[in-house]
């Protein structure tokens, strides 16, 4: 238990990018980038706007300039997107049709013990198509048509995306961190109910408005924690930058009249909340009315939670995405450039 508690404070901060790149679709921008840090959209870019979108308010500190590289930047690879889209679905051997290239890249940096790490990952059609391991410096061929690509890019530019990931990404991580340090490091406690749909159905346990992330839901019969019966999903989130989570608990009506059935949920914002299962508590939780349900989980890659909400170019984005860009390779620069570049690789 100290262990698992233990594991809510710790704090791993961490900064993902996300692209994709689409054929065949209606009203969807074919080129989208989002880029994310301890799980907050920092910034949103597409192909019908041409314009990169800061998402929050400390990004002010970065400076214009900072929104402008990144806006020219983005703009550039668009063409590159769509060349590499129509190279993969000739490898597939597909002429047309709806199609998405993803890429998923980015870093971790552990505050506590300096440790750090990075991934970079494609997809396509929602399924993995090539990954970069660190350990050995070399791109693995999920799917036989990423076998060129890995061919083309092991060796000089596979070590060239371990060092971005490694040093530039962490390098900009900090930065992105210390900017951003009261919002990112703020602490909001969970909002807690109790739902059900009918009397025959599984009791749920709904924690969510939180943040940071991290959160423990755990269910206990009589004082002891219960693990059969037990079904906790992942935590989602929310249009806020809050999330929430949520555990399902199996337990028939007559169970309920002879033991006492305890939701505890715990959060580093402050004292583990007991929520004891009575009639009075539960709320009606009929189909279509879950706060989930808002939220749905994009399977590309199994981290990606991030699905596309957006139903107009003023509304908040984002969730369900990753990708891929296109242009030659550069040593990294010595001392930091005044944006971070955007890590590249040739499909073709």
């Amino acid at each position: 238990v100290c262990s698992v508690l233990f594991a809510l404070f710790i704090v791993i901060h961490s900064w993902l990018a996300f692209y994709t790149v689409s054929t065949g679709t209606s009203g969807f921008p074919e080129f989208i980038s989002v880029s994310v840090v301890d799980n907050e959209v920092m910034g949103y870019f597409d192909s019908n706007t041409h314009q990169f979108e800061s998402r929050q308010t400390w990004m002010k500190q970065l400076g214009a300039k900072y929104v402008e590289r990144q806006t020219d930047a983005l703009n550039s690879l668009t063409a590159a997107f769509k060349d590499n889209i129509k190279t993969a679905m000739n490898r597939f051997n597909q002429t047309q049709g709806v199609h998405f290239f993803q890429r998923m890249y980015g870093c971790e940096w552990d505050d506590e013990t300096g440790v750090t790490d990075g991934y970079s990952q494609f997809a396509y059609d929602g399924e993995d198509f090539l990954t970069l391991d660190l350990k050995s410096t070399a791109w693995v061929a999920v799917k036989p048509q990423a076998s060129i690509t890995k061919q083309k890019n092991d060796g000089r530019a596979a070590e060239y995306q371990k060092n971005y990931l490694t040093q530039e990404c962490v390098h900009w991580l900090k930065k992105y961190v210390d900017y951003g340090k009261i919002s990112l490091e703020r602490k909001v406690p969970p909002q807690v109910s109790l739902l059900q749909t009918d009397s025959s159905s599984p009791v749920v346990c709904h924690a969510t408005g939180f943040y940071p992330d991290k959160v423990m839901i755990s269910w206990q019969k009589d004082g002891q924690d219960l693990h059969e019966d037990v079904n906790v999903g992942e935590t989602l989130p929310n249009h806020d930058g809050t999330f929430q989570k949520r555990a399902k608990l199996k337990v028939t009506p007559d169970e309920r009249k002879k033991n006492q059935f305890t939701c505890v949920v715990e959060h580093k914002s402050g004292d583990p909340i007991h929520m004891i299962l009575t009639e009075e508590k539960i709320r009606t939780n009929s189909p279509g009315t879950g706060a989930s349900r808002q939220n749905r989980q994009f399977s590309c890659f199994n981290v990606l939670w991030i699905e596309m909400c957006r139903t107009s170019l003023q509304q908040s984005v984002v969730e369900n995405i990753s990708l891929k860009i296109k242009s030659e390779y550069k040593c990294p620069p010595n001392s930091p450039p005044s944006i971070p570049p955007l890590l590249t690789i040739d499909l073709v």
